[in-house]
């Protein structure tokens, strides 16, 4: 008998001043670790993300926050692919030079990595980012001219054949110098992440494809005591190279034929039959084929985790990922397995793989009790 893949979901929500994946692409080294215990592992662009640092990781997919949550809901499915054609939206407000580093960047990436890049689209408007700090302490945005973003994705699809979409957005350079000095320094929230968020989501939410944004910034003064957690963010001109990467082999979203919405999906009756062994596991894969999802502790708020909680999912809270929230598994009545560190959530994992449970490596294992019955 072939044992069904064994398949884990990793979150750590953006602009939410999460202790490892509230930086440059920190969270790396989690997935990294994570993809080695199980079949497949689904993750978002906050998590693989790295400026012009990535690591190929064949067994996991970069999936966008707002598909993510429609995949958990059960409403979407992903379908691997071997390579997706990418193209790339550029913000009008985006200075000519600093457009010219982003295009050498995009170029670097079609002549060294092999990727499939369209010609790239000029937005007919400043998409005009401004940025906001939270009460909270979490990060969030507004485009002031999201019409302008759509109409270049539109242009992409339908013109170019583009399969994916990465967006390069001009963000102000005049960040709170506090807020900016916190997070170069390890100890704040990414003041980009929030409205960064606000962009691939309007494209997902719209057009049904894979999207990613990277933003355009001045190069910031040389620091020396910048944390080595947001240090990836201070090399050269532009964070586009990762968003390529994970963009070039992101699945599509699929669909089921009963759903009635303005995306241009393929159904899943398109696909081949999903048997539930390794070789046809890129067929494609639903929410309720997810057995674990890894998330802080004090972020399961979300959409996704709500829509997890549902289904025969193990959740998995990490206390030692402190984030600006407060919403823990127990405020919301959601069952969570509750451990200290990623180390330790690996560990659970691989039990969970194994069919054991947890409680049985612990030195004490209490006796059954009797259940009694309600007449």
């Amino acid at each position: 008998m072939i044992n069904r893949p064994y398949t884990v979901v990793l979150i750590v929500p953006t602009g939410i001043g999460a202790a490892i994946g509230g930086y440059a692409g920190d969270a790396l080294p989690v997935a990294r670790a994570m993809s080695q215990v199980c079949d497949c592992l689904i993750t978002h662009p906050n998590v693989l993300n790295g400026a012009q640092l990535y690591w190929n990781l064949p067994n996991t997919l970069y999936v966008e926050g707002y598909g993510l949550d429609r995949f958990a809901q059960g409403h979407w499915g992903l379908q691997s692919v071997h390579q997706n054609r990418v193209g790339l939206i550029l913000d009008q407000g985006i200075e000519p030079e600093l457009r010219l580093r982003h295009l050498q960047a995009a170029d670097a990436a079609r002549a060294t990595l092999g990727l499939d890049l369209t010609d790239y689209i000029l937005t007919d408007a400043p998409l005009d980012l401004e940025l906001r700090i939270a009460s909270s302490g979490t990060s969030w945005g507004t485009i002031g001219n999201p019409d302008s973003l759509l109409r270049a994705a539109e242009t992409l699809i339908k013109q170019a054949k583009a399969q994916a979409i990465a967006i390069v957005a001009r963000f102000p350079d005049d960040i709170d110098s506090l807020t900016l000095n916190n997070y170069r320094q390890g100890q704040g929230v990414d003041p980009l992440a929030g409205a960064e968020a606000v962009i691939s989501h309007l494209i997902v939410r719209q057009f049904g494809i894979p999207a990613a944004h990277a933003p355009a910034l001045m190069p910031l003064p040389l620091d020396a005591t910048i944390s080595p957690r947001s240090a990836a963010e201070e090399l050269g001109y532009t964070f586009l190279p990762c968003v390529l990467v994970g963009l070039s082999r992101a699945p599509q979203f699929v669909r089921r034929e009963s759903e009635a919405e303005n995306v241009n999906f393929c159904s899943e009756e398109k696909l081949p039959n999903i048997r539930e062994d390794l070789r046809l596991f890129s067929a494609g894969i639903w929410g309720n084929q997810v057995d674990a999802v890894v998330i802080p502790d004090t972020a399961c708020g979300g959409s996704a985790i709500l829509s997890f909680s549902q289904k025969n999912t193990r959740i998995i809270t990490v206390r030692d990922n402190k984030t600006q929230l407060k919403v823990t598994p127990e405020s919301l009545g959601i069952q969570a397995i509750k451990v200290n560190s990623y180390l330790e959530a690996l560990g659970v994992l691989v039990a969970h793989r194994a069919g054991i449970s947890a409680n049985a490596l612990c030195p004490t294992l209490s006796s059954l009790n009797c259940l009694s019955k309600n007449l």
